[in-house]
């Protein structure tokens, strides 16, 4: 036996501690009499599965294995192969992502979503200080616009510009997003949950923003 066969098993894959894929592994189902009636045999196969590799990423490392078992041996080839090689399972999936809340630092301006620093840009950190700052009021398309824009040389958004920033923000805020709700007619409004968690540092006064 050799390495997967003529259907093909789901990928799975099995990154480092440290997150860095290393590699990856290829099992391939296929018995001698089946490369020979395919009119190659199995040294060839792994020849060009070599060379191949070779022509996608020069200078990657291959090693090859061929797996031998007992004559009547039962089972998929691609699992007689994986057992052979000590491969008993599939990699495990990994744990479900640990949920531990919204935390939204006013005074070092950083929005960490369950632990990780997520990467917003200054104008949505702005936007989302500005909604905070005001929590349980319904801020105005207008409003928002004329206090984060207004005296700048940037150039004035129009209202469905601020949706898109809108959007842009809820996305980095995960399964929170639903913290900056959508006020139909009015604008967009602040609503905090038992999971997000503010500090406000040294910010200034909502009337001053």
């Amino acid at each position: 036996m050799s390495t997967a066969s003529s259907t093909t098993a789901p990928t799975t894959a099995t990154t480092a501690p440290s997150g860095r894929a290393r590699g990856f592994a290829l099992y391939v189902g296929v018995d001698e009499e089946t490369a020979r009636a395919a009119g190659v045999d199995l040294a060839t196969v792994v020849d060009a599965l070599r060379r191949l590799t070779a022509e996608l990423v020069p200078g990657a490392e291959t090693y090859a294995a061929v797996a031998l078992a007992p004559a009547g041996a039962g089972g998929r080839d691609v699992d007689v192969v994986r057992r052979a090689l000590a491969d008993r399972a599939p990699a495990s999936a990994p744990a479900p992502k640990r949920r531990t809340g919204l935390t939204i630092d006013l005074g070092r301006k950083k929005l960490r979503v369950d632990g990780e620093t997520a990467p917003l840009t200054y104008r949505e950190f702005e936007l989302l200080q500005f909604l905070v700052l005001r929590e349980g009021r319904t801020v105005p398309r207008t409003e928002i616009i004329d206090s984060l824009w207004g005296g700048t040389d940037a150039e004035v958004p129009n209202e469905r510009t601020i949706d898109v920033h809108v959007r842009r923000l809820r996305a980095k805020l995960g399964e929170y997003g639903d913290v900056v709700r959508t006020v139909r007619g009015g604008g967009y409004r602040f609503d905090r949950h038992a999971d997000v968690v503010i500090r406000y540092g040294q910010t200034a006064s909502p009337d001053r923003v």
